[in-house]
């Protein structure tokens, strides 16, 4: 299974950030790629939500159910996709204080079959997904600097 792993650095504090991740009903205020976050079920760090993404190179809409669980102890969410249109999403979010900033790192795993079509399209479906994850990371660093 395909795993992206990207990181960045913020200059903003821990709690800055982190606060800026786990408010997603926020993102499609400031990511392009997400039209909708809806808020299903929200229960002490458990937050389920439907989203609605588009990938603008093919002006394609993906639909999910995503589960997260937030860990404020810790700074991370673990994160996967309930029911959609991947065959599979997972992964992991980390935040962590550093030089005075912020990382923040993200693992995903992912599965988006297409029947029928081969190593290229695949090879595709990877670049995207690597862009759009490099797109989240970058949102969150300019939203989170920008209330600085």
């Amino acid at each position: 299974m395909p795993t992206v792993e990207t990181s960045v650095l913020i200059d903003a504090p821990l709690d800055a950030v982190y606060a800026v991740a786990k408010d997603n009903r926020a993102f499609p205020e400031f990511m392009s790629d997400v039209k909708s976050v809806t808020i299903v079920e929200s229960d002490e760090g458990r937050v389920v939500s439907d989203w609605v993404g588009v990938v603008p190179t093919f002006g394609l809409k993906i639909r999910w159910r995503q589960e997260d669980h937030w860990t404020d102890a810790e700074h991370t969410c673990d994160f996967r996709q309930v029911s959609g249109d991947y065959d599979r999403l997972e992964g992991r979010w980390k935040f962590t204080e550093e030089e005075g900033g912020t990382r923040f790192d993200s693992v995903l795993e992912y599965e988006y079959v297409v029947p029928g079509l081969g190593p290229l399209v695949k090879k595709v479906v990877h670049s995207l997904v690597v862009k759009n994850m490099e797109g989240v990371l970058g949102a969150i660093k300019q939203r989170a600097e920008a209330k600085q």
